[in-house]
């Protein structure tokens, strides 16, 4: 198994976001969380990236207990998050932010080639490649997030919340994206709140609700689930 959380519990302060919860991701996979605002599903991403700790339970990626890691560490090991929000930097260049995205690599001939293979997934990046970040429009700055990720190499990508504030033409656009990624052998785990094309895309799926998990199945079980139709996708 690629990832493992057993029995995690992520606290602020006390706030219990995350309350024992446990789920696997196998190599090759698109496994997302959904649930409502509240849920637990970003602090879940942020204790696997090293960014909250956990009180109790562990993390294990590719066989290594990464539980407690500093982020710098997690990511070196292939674990790669694009955040809610998008967080690119909005001064650098599209350039220079896909540059920082392999920081952490000395690989410098295949660095080049990520590089290009970056700008094959998103065209629209090398249209702007000497524009400003923050001049961009919300999917765009999502294609630079999801490309400088990229950059680091990942062996695991989670993506937080990725069609969130973009228009519904664009976010077609970033789920085609992800798919084509994980046809091209990167490991998907993805937080959305559109449960459709979230689950639509999926393998597997988990819902959180109030720090739990409540539910589990393939994406297509959970799609035909009525308790998910009535909570999630809007039908009664």
């Amino acid at each position: 198994m690629l990832l493992s959380v057993k029995d995690l519990h992520t606290s602020y302060g006390k706030i219990r976001a995350v309350k024992g919860i446990s789920f696997d991701v196998a190599d090759g996979e698109i496994v997302t969380l959904i649930g409502a605002n509240g849920a637990g599903k970003s602090t879940t991403l942020r204790t696997l990236s090293g960014l909250e700790t956990p009180h109790e339970g562990t993390v294990t990626f590719e066989d290594i207990d990464i539980t407690g890691m500093k982020p710098h560490e997690i990511t070196k090991k292939g674990l790669i998050q694009v955040p809610e929000g998008r967080r690119v930097f909005p001064r650098m260049t599209v350039r220079e932010n896909l540059d920082m995205g392999a920081f952490l690599r000395k690989d410098r001939e295949a660095i080049r080639d990520d590089f290009e293979k970056v700008l094959t997934y998103f065209p629209r990046l090398e249209e702007r490649i000497n524009q400003k970040a923050g001049t961009l429009s919300g999917g765009e700055q999502q294609m630079l997030a999801m490309g400088r990720a990229l950059m680091a190499n990942p062996k695991l990508l989670t993506l937080d919340e990725p069609s969130m504030g973009l228009a519904p033409v664009i976010v077609e656009v970033i789920f085609e994206i992800i798919c084509k990624l994980n046809d091209d052998g990167i490991t998907i785990l993805l937080i959305e709140q559109n449960a459709n094309l979230a689950l639509g895309i999926a393998d597997r799926g988990y819902v959180l609700e109030t720090g739990n998990i409540k539910l589990t199945g393939t994406g297509q079980e959970l799609l035909a689930n009525e308790e998910v139709r009535k909570a999630y996708l809007g039908e009664d």
